[in-house]
């Protein structure tokens, strides 16, 4: 038995993923095509993308919320995994990266299940609650700009519902957040937004360490 998570190094990874990854022909594609971009880096791990789809078979969720697009590999991801009927909005400010997203989409015959809003997340955000959705949201995934992360969570937490629950994405930000010697400022926004977190006690969490760190808050 271990006292602590393993280091993953390349070899350890590469095993993991060779034993557990049952990525899909229309995910594999979306991911190779993200890979050519420069800002790949942006991009979740693929062992993250397939832990999130069982989250939501797991949880029954019908009503997701995205903030931070991309190429839609997350989305795609939890979007295949949503019921007849359910539904994914997801919220970005790129139209060049999300018209990659939307052909994937509808290449893997879930585009109808997925509601993009092109717009700044704030705004979305404040529009689902003023018209009537708080409390009606299963799920959320943030993975967006570091600085604005609290307010969206604080926007997040009046849409979802009780046993919801919110994944923010990196979290551990490829271990900065544990070096004193950074002190640039999107990594003190992740330090301080971590804290926020652990001290909230409106919320159950675990911060899990796959891809660059997820912590799951579960609204009590």
């Amino acid at each position: 038995m271990a006292k602590k998570t393993l280091e993953l190094n390349d070899q350890l990874y590469t095993y993991l993923l060779s034993v557990s990854l049952r990525e899909n022909d229309e995910l594999k594609a979306l991911r190779v095509a993200t890979n050519q971009l420069e800002m790949n880096i942006m991009q979740i791990s693929p062992d993250q993308g397939q832990f999130m789809a069982m989250l939501v078979k797991l949880m029954g969720a019908k009503n997701i919320l995205e903030i931070g697009t991309f190429t839609g590999y997350s989305t795609l991801a939890m979007a295949q995994s949503l019921p007849a009927g359910g539904k994914l909005i997801t919220c970005d400010v790129s139209e060049e990266w999300t018209d990659i997203a939307k052909q994937h989409w509808a290449l893997s015959g879930v585009d109808n299940k997925i509601e993009l809003q092109l717009a700044p997340a704030e705004q979305t955000l404040k529009s689902l609650l003023d018209n009537g959705n708080a409390g009606g949201i299963d799920l959320v995934f943030i993975d967006a700009d570091k600085q604005n992360q609290w307010k969206y969570y604080e926007y997040c937490l009046q849409l979802l519902r009780p046993g919801g629950l919110v994944l923010i994405d990196n979290v551990l930000w490829d271990g900065k957040v544990a070096n004193p010697d950074d002190d640039s400022e999107c990594t003190g926004d992740i330090r301080e937004f971590n804290k926020k977190v652990f001290s909230d006690n409106r919320v159950e969490i675990s911060m899990i360490p796959v891809g660059d760190g997820i912590t799951m808050a579960r609204k009590i």
